[in-house]
């Protein structure tokens, strides 16, 4: 039996589960920590251990140098998260978070010893290999990166009129920007675990024919799923995602019962 595991730098576990058949470690977007996935728990089977990744730079790590480029962030992350791969697991990421999910289970894949996902579950995010998909962002002025802030509408209108709070976040959010948008994707073999691929249908850059490319990315299932809503449908269509994410994780443990 696994044994129980508990927060640390890393992983920040808002309802510990030790009986859980499967963790899910969950991955945030661009300028979001682990709080976006604080309440997950509650709506996902009690058979999931919910697993929010805190990135440095955030939270109770905000004192710490965030990164800049994926391949040390996925590095870390991997050195990170190693202690928590004792039981089956899954990687779910929201855009920036759907690139880091993905290079960790190739950064895994390349460890023998360690235990590979059991699904990969990408949301708002184009398939890797098509590049970037918007203009480089984290080097605009201000005004012009809040209009784009505004544009994405990710960030509540109440925020992006507090000059206080916006101070504090536009540097995280260059950074993940800078992250995301000079990632130089590297042909390697399909993963072997499934992809599930959810898009919103009004996402103004990530349109469902950059969805559908995930499937190059499996030699496995693979399905995908068009939501209603913009980018961040992932705050507003919230349920719709829960009984998606739910089905897969539940599918994946009786297969292995």
């Amino acid at each position: 039996m696994s044994k129980p595991i508990t927060s640390g730098p890393w992983v920040v576990l808002q309802r510990p589960n030790p009986s859980a058949k499967m963790r899910l470690f969950c991955f945030p977007y661009a300028g979001g920590g682990a709080m976006i996935y604080q309440s997950w728990w509650r709506s996902l089977p009690p058979t999931v251990e919910v697993c929010p990744v805190q990135l440095p730079g955030r939270g109770a790590r905000l004192r710490e140098t965030p990164f800049t480029r994926l391949e040390p962030l996925v590095q870390e992350t991997a050195r990170g998260i190693a202690p928590y791969l004792d039981k089956p697991f899954a990687f779910f990421g929201h855009s920036m978070g759907a690139l880091i999910g993905f290079e960790l289970a190739r950064r895994l894949r390349r460890s023998p010893s360690l235990r590979q996902p059991s699904l990969l579950f990408v949301s708002g995010s184009g398939a890797p290999q098509l590049g970037p998909l918007s203009r480089p962002l984290y080097a605009l002025p201000k005004p012009e990166l809040m209009e784009e802030l505004r544009r994405l509408n990710g960030t509540p209108e109440e925020v992006l009129a507090h000059p206080e709070l916006m101070e504090l976040m536009l540097p995280i959010i260059r950074v993940d920007f800078e992250v995301c948008q000079t990632y130089a994707y590297t042909d390697e073999p399909p993963l072997g675990c499934p992809i599930t691929a959810v898009g919103g249908l009004s996402d103004v850059e990530v349109r469902p024919e950059h969805v559908r490319e995930w499937q190059r990315q499996t030699t496995s299932d693979f399905s995908m799923w068009m939501l209603p809503g913009d980018h961040f449908f992932l705050n507003t269509l919230s349920a719709q995602l829960f009984h998606i994410l739910s089905q897969q994780i539940e599918q994946l443990i009786s297969s292995v019962d």
